[in-house]
């Protein structure tokens, strides 16, 4: 089951100027889980929960969506809103 957000989130994931859009759960768990410059964090630690909870259904998508956007700011990854 795809968990699209309202609004996708563009990040800097690979560098700087090479954008990113992220634009479901899933797609912000693998990022997280894959390609995320930090192993470990608060922010990171609740967004990869938030993602699982969403995806198994006990969570709000944007519940998820802001928990990334906490990771990303967390890791120094620029964002464009």
């Amino acid at each position: 089951m795809q968990t699209i957000w309202k609004k996708p989130v563009t990040i800097a994931l690979e560098g700087p100027d090479q954008w990113v859009v992220i634009q479901t759960t899933q797609a912000a768990t693998w990022a997280l889980v894959e390609d995320w410059p930090t192993e470990e964090g608060p922010a990171l630690d609740k967004a990869c929960a938030v993602c699982a909870d969403v995806m198994a259904g006990k969570r709000n998508r944007e519940e998820a969506r802001q928990a990334f956007i906490d990771a990303a700011i967390e890791a120094g990854i620029p964002i464009k809103e």
